[in-house]
This record gives C-alpha cells, sequence and structure tokens, in this order.
C-alpha cells in the first residue's frame, strides 16, 4: 500500500539522520525538495549536508517519533510526524537535556522511477522544555533571556541560537493557530491537486 511506503519514508528520513546514515538520507530526498525547519531552509541535499555538518561539531540530537497520518491521492503522498527533538547540552557546565516537541509535515511524490520520495519537509513547534541532567544541580539561565522567544520554540531557539545556529522569529508554532490552520489548508490544496491516477494497488482517497 502507498501508505506504508510513504510512512516507512519519513521514517527511514528520521532514522538515517539520527544513525548518521547520509547517503541513506539523500536518497529519501527528490531533486527539487524543500526544507523548512528552525535552524534550516533549503533544499533536501543542503539539508543533508548541513546535518553532517552539524553533527561534524558535536551538536547530535535525537528524535523520538510517535506513528505518522498519511493519506495518499493518486502519486501524492502527505504525511504528519509527531516527534520529540532531544538534545543532551551543556550549560556552563551544567548538564541539560533540551526537549522539543513538534510534528513534521512531509510532502511525498511518487516519481518516475516507481519510488516514493520527500518534496518538502514543514515543521510545526509546539513547546519545549530545558531540565538539569542530574539531580540537584541547577540551570542558571537568566530568565529574560528566555522570555525573549516564542513559547512554542523558546528553548529550542536559545540554544541554538547561542551555539551558532540562527533561528528566526518567524516559524510555525502552536502559539500562532491561524498561522497553523494556513498551513494545513496548504498541505491539503496541494494532496488535492494531483493529476495522476492512483498508484497500482491502492485506491484514490477522496478528502472533504
Amino acid at each position: 500500500m502507498s501508505t506504508a511506503d510513504v510512512a516507512q519514508l519519513v521514517l527511514r528520513e528520521r532514522q538515517s539522520r539520527d544513525r548518521g546514515w547520509y547517503e541513506e538520507m539523500a536518497d529519501c530526498f527528490a531533486d527539487d525538495s524543500v526544507v523548512e525547519m528552525s535552524w534550516f531552509t533549503g533544499s533536501g541535499a543542503d539539508f543533508v549536508r548541513a546535518t553532517r555538518d552539524m553533527a561534524g561539531r558535536g551538536d547530535h540530537a535525537v528524535h523520538r517519533l510517535s506513528p505518522p497520518t498519511v493519506r495518499v491521492n493518486g502519486d501524492r503522498g502527505l504525511a504528519e510526524l509527531p516527534l520529540i527533538i532531544e538534545w543532551r547540552i551543556s550549560i556552563d557546565g551544567v548538564e541539560a537535556d533540551l526537549a522539543s516537541a513538534c510534528r513534521s509535515q512531509y510532502r511525498a511524490q511518487h516519481g518516475a522511477d516507481e519510488v516514493w520520495r520527500i518534496v518538502r519537509i514543514t515543521s510545526i513547534y509546539e513547546k519545549d522544555t530545558l531540565t538539569p541532567a542530574l539531580p540537584n544541580t541547577r540551570l542558571n539561565i537568566d530568565p529574560q533571556e528566555l522570555a525573549a522567544y516564542r513559547s512554542s520554540y523558546r528553548c529550542l531557539a536559545w540554544d541554538l541560537n547561542r551555539r551558532g545556529y540562527p533561528v528566526g522569529e518567524d516559524h510555525l508554532g502552536d502559539d500562532r493557530p491561524e498561522e497553523i490552520q494556513r498551513q494545513y489548508a496548504r498541505e491539503t490544496a496541494w494532496l488535492r491537486e494531483s493529476r495522476t491516477p492512483a498508484v497500482a494497488g491502492t485506491r484514490k482517497e477522496q478528502f472533504t
């Protein structure tokens, strides 16, 4: 089933990123793909390179994944993958755990080579937390520093910015619900615009 193929595609992209399997990660993306998230906006190929460079600097996160939901219409698939980004970081010598909850929306397309590949990833941020990793330790952070950031990704933005990964204020987050509604409308419209018959062995899904 195409829904299973799309689900495995998005899960494989995340696994490959976490495990450092960059050639397999790169094969998940279409040539004209776009990735938009907190610290990166650009092509899928550049995202793979930037991920490799980030890991080379010792900045490495893991992703705790929940089951994706997938809809397929002809040669187009749309998946939403809930996840938590986890970082083990140091703040003035104190170990801390940063956890950022978000959901990533994946557009996938079935190509002429009969393979599903990612054509777009868009991240929607929900909330995050920053806590000491060890009992009886304390993080010395000025609350005003964090208050300057948006609530949907304030800890993530604060940490990435201080480590040299610029994060803007215009990313999608649940603290701006009207923008989220427009994003879901865009994704639904893209899925409906498929003019290709359903992939063999699947039925064409209808949406209201």
